[in-house]
């Protein structure tokens, strides 16, 4: 999940969490985009995570030594009681990132930029290709907005880009990251879209026609190839300095997971030990061991550490093989970070 955390590679942990480094809290189930790429848009409720439910976690979260909490949705700033979730956490010192679409930032500027440690947005090309990606009249200068309006709060708030590379932006990489230059912003990094699992609002897989509305053809994984190797060329010190996020190999794995999908080689799952150093909590209170796997457990009637170390969700990381999975295989979004030692 870069660049949320720096990460290291780590041995595979025992079932039995007795650390939670990475909280990520679903706070809303619905979307104020309508991106070609995900479907949490199309769900008919907008489910909150109760803010008052917080409370009864609060040991679990120091037993477990949580250090970030990640609010995502869905759109997390469609939140009511945003200002009571972000209170909550910042009076139990824990670091504050926020993933958004970014179309509701200059309305909360203030808050953000007083309460939120991190600001990671949506950013899918230059202004005409982000709007049409999104499907929001003027998604692009809703964004802009918000940054600068974040600028003048708080200049030395982190404000990253986070782009999903797919059919409709596959060959403006390199304008994309120009573009996160134009709006002042930190970093960026790039993510291919996902194909193949159930995750983002998805009851099952996408069908062969749904998958082709973003999949590459094979022009277009030539098209993404070269476009790679001259974002690589053209944008060496980014890289180097990072604003680029991902390394020279990381890009061009952009590309391979395409051409996995194409069937042009095998699934190779990364390097990750989500499942035993963070957990996704949805809106309900179910825990995934992340994004992509189903739930595993529920804080519905008992709290964040007793639902972390049940027995469906130790007997889930006990018998996980990251590298034989065939969900873990098609992953296109890991986390792999050190733990603590116990």
């Amino acid at each position: 999940m870069s660049p949320l955390i720096e990460i290291q590679p780590v041995a595979r942990e025992s079932a039995r969490m007795s650390h939670l480094p990475i909280l990520i809290l679903n706070l809303h189930t619905n979307c104020n985009c309508r991106c070609v790429m995900c479907d949490i848009w199309k769900r008919p409720d907008h489910r909150e995570f109760p803010a008052g439910d917080l409370e009864r976690h609060r040991e679990s979260l120091r037993n477990l030594g949580v250090q970030q909490v990640v609010l995502t949705g869905g759109e997390p700033l469609l939140h009511r009681e945003l200002p009571a979730v972000l209170a909550f956490f910042r009076a139990q010192n824990i670091r504050i990132t926020l993933l958004t679409s970014g179309l509701l930032l200059r309305k909360h500027a203030q808050l953000l930029a007083t309460h939120v440690d991190e600001v990671i947005l949506s950013l899918d090309g230059p202004a005409e290709i982000h709007n049409q990606i999104r499907r929001i009249p003027r998604a692009f200068e809703l964004i802009a907005q918000g940054i600068q309006a974040l600028r003048v709060l708080n200049p030395t708030l982190p404000i990253a880009a986070r782009t999903t590379v797919q059919k409709q932006n596959h060959t403006h990489l390199r304008a994309t990251v120009a573009t996160a230059h134009s709006l002042g912003l930190d970093s960026i990094s790039f993510l291919p879209a996902d194909l193949s699992s159930q995750a983002f609002n998805r009851d099952q897989p996408w069908n062969l026609q749904r998958r082709e509305e973003v999949a590459l053809n094979h022009e277009e994984l030539g098209a993404l190839h070269a476009e790679i190797e001259l974002l690589i060329a053209t944008h060496q010190l980014d890289i180097r300095n990072r604003f680029i996020q991902e390394g020279e190999p990381k890009l061009r794995r952009l590309a391979e997971r395409f051409r996995e999908y194409r069937g042009e080689g095998s699934p190779r799952a990364p390097l990750c030990n989500a499942p035993w150093v963070s957990t996704v909590m949805e809106a309900d209170g179910s825990l995934r061991p992340c994004f992509f796997h189903l739930p595993v457990a529920t804080t519905a009637y008992q709290t964040l550490e007793q639902a972390i170390n049940s027995p469906s969700a130790r007997i889930f990381r006990k018998d996980l093989d990251v590298a034989k999975n065939s969900i873990c295989k098609r992953c296109v979004c890991s986390l792999n970070l050190a733990a603590p030692a116990d």
